[in-house]
């Protein structure tokens, strides 16, 4: 079974517009305790068999990040012709902005071409996952990462070490819908210097560019998003993504315990969970 950890944005800053599609961002991501679980087999067929599976599988498309990674690596024969059976149980919610999808596919890059077969370049492996989505890369280590706005990636071990309750309302946001909302760029906050002193107040200061898009979009995760700040001993509240998920930073594993409590007790139709930065 393969762990495809959720990933979330402690920051995001939207810089500019690189084309009329894609947007360049800086950001810091890392990447939590929950995940999607991943099965894969070999099998005797002619086609690649793909089945999602458990509480969020409901909707995804037949051509989904999954099954475009899978494409271009035929297309490519980086599978010499083999077909395989790939199950994935949906514990990522979507259109929640924790990456699940994406995640998916880093996963299998990781398991096909990172960890099988040392021939293929690390450039090759970057340029396949940007094919599939502009997120894929952040996953394919499992490092904490930081994206500069020249759109290069730096990689740290540095652990953030902290408890988030992630609160997700029963509705979801569309990046694209949220992304051609931006009419304001920011300036850069981070550099290739940054990743000496990232720390709990840095991220503090920090913020996403999109959340007061998408709280002007959906009343209900800017109230949600208020009652969260509220909660005692949090560190600081954030969207992650382009939403819909908030979440709430915690030091002690007690204080997140605590505050799932009043969440569940509030909202009781959102979907809340207690997970860590790993």
């Amino acid at each position: 079974m393969i762990k495809s950890h959720a990933k979330i944005n402690l920051s995001l800053t939207v810089l500019g517009k690189i084309n009329s599609n894609f947007h360049r961002i800086e950001t810091i991501v890392s990447f939590i305790s929950l995940y999607d679980e991943i099965y894969i087999k070999n099998i005797n067929k002619k086609k690649h068999k793909i089945l999602f599976y458990g509480k969020f599988s409901k909707g995804i498309p037949s051509s989904n990040t999954v099954s475009k990674i899978m494409k271009f690596m035929d297309k490519q024969n980086l599978l010499k012709g083999k077909k395989y059976s790939i199950k994935i149980k949906k514990n990522i919610p979507q259109k929640a902005g924790l990456g699940g999808g994406s995640m998916n596919a880093a996963s299998i890059i990781r398991f096909f071409l990172l960890k099988r077969d040392k021939l293929i370049s690390k450039n090759k492996i970057f340029e396949l996952s940007e094919k599939v989505g502009s997120d894929v890369k952040f996953g394919l280590k499992l490092n904490n990462t930081i994206q500069l706005g020249n759109q290069s990636i730096l990689r740290f071990k540095k652990k953030i070490g902290l408890y988030v309750v992630i609160v997700k309302p029963n509705f979801g946001c569309s990046t694209k819908s949220i992304y051609k909302k931006v009419r304001i760029f920011s300036k850069p906050n981070l550099n290739n210097a940054s990743i000496k002193y990232i720390n709990l107040d840095k991220i503090k200061v920090l913020k996403n560019d999109l959340e007061n898009i998408a709280k002007n979009e959906y009343p209900k995760l800017e109230n949600l998003i208020n009652f969260m700040k509220n909660l005692k001993h949090n560190e600081f509240v954030r969207m992650t993504g382009s939403g819909s998920a908030a979440i709430a930073y915690f030091k002690t594993k007690n204080a997140s315990l605590n505050a799932t409590k009043v969440i569940k007790k509030k909202y009781k139709n959102y979907w809340c969970i207690i997970s860590k930065t790993i």
